[in-house]
């Protein structure tokens, strides 16, 4: 069992917007790097795999920090509304006014993006609050980068292009139950601020991505692709060759651990 309980973080937007975060923190050794989790896109920070990650935590006597986006679980605000910035935003928040300490990043598709563009603003602008917080290194599942763009428009039909032009908006089939997802025109025009893939970038600590050679959603390459714009090389890529795009079975969270364990 965890220690944790239900909070909430209230943020200001940089769109004049307040909104509260929901968000669950528990209390550890602070010798170990805390763990901060964040979720994919249209899920939130009880999935499979932070719950399982929870438990471990609570096991190991690790801090662990988990919270919801800005329209995801049980925090404020529409999903239909929100973007990239909005959830890049509540990422910085929460790590700048809960984390301390060093910190181990953790990422599942849509926020293994939303790592890399914290790191990558820590880096250029001095982010991080009052710099109490560093990063011992980050671990990207199946990590969705520059999704809005390669993954969504890029991929999608011209009717579905019409749609979102038109409409401002496409409901989009899931594949896991808990669709359809709403993509927005608002969505696709905010991810383009915010693309990795114009050109390299120092992240300033050790990366680790894996990746389900079976993802049907993120295809594997994408990761592969992922490694030339690091400019480091403590950045490392491991294939599961029989893994899905959630890698929640109970091989897969034995390797997301034996990760954190090494940069540990």
């Amino acid at each position: 069992m965890t220690d944790e309980k239900l909070q909430f973080l209230d943020v200001d937007g940089d769109d004049g917007g307040a909104r509260r975060l929901a968000y669950l923190q528990s209390d550890g050794c602070h010798k170990s790097p805390g763990i901060i989790w964040l979720p994919g896109f249209n899920s939130d920070m009880v999935s499979t795999k932070a719950s399982m990650l929870a438990d471990w935590a609570a096991r190991s006597g690790r801090r662990i920090l988990r919270f919801d986006y800005s329209g995801h679980g049980q925090s404020e605000g529409q999903f239909e509304t929100a973007t990239v910035s909005q959830w890049l935003e509540d990422c910085r928040a929460v790590i700048e006014r809960l984390a301390e300490g060093p910190q181990i990043l953790i990422g599942s598709s849509m926020g293994g993006w939303l790592a890399l563009l914290a790191l990558r603003g820590y880096r250029t602008d001095g982010g991080g609050g009052d710099g109490a917080v560093h990063f011992s290194g980050a671990i990207l599942i199946a990590p969705a980068w520059d999704m809005t763009e390669t993954l969504m428009w890029n991929r999608f039909p011209q009717d579905v292009r019409r749609t979102i032009q038109t409409d401002g908006i496409y409901y989009r089939p899931s594949a896991y139950g808990d669709g359809p997802y709403p993509i927005t025109k608002k969505l696709i025009e905010d991810g383009r601020r915010h693309l990795i893939g114009t050109k390299p970038f120092d992240p300033g600590c050790p990366i680790r991505i894996l990746h389900g050679r079976q993802d049907p959603d993120v295809p594997w390459e994408h990761s592969l692709k992922l490694l030339e714009q690091l400019d480091t090389d403590d950045a490392v890529l491991s294939l599961i060759k029989d893994g899905d795009h959630r890698l929640s079975r109970p091989q897969d969270l034995r390797r997301l651990l034996a990760e954190i364990e090494s940069l540990s």
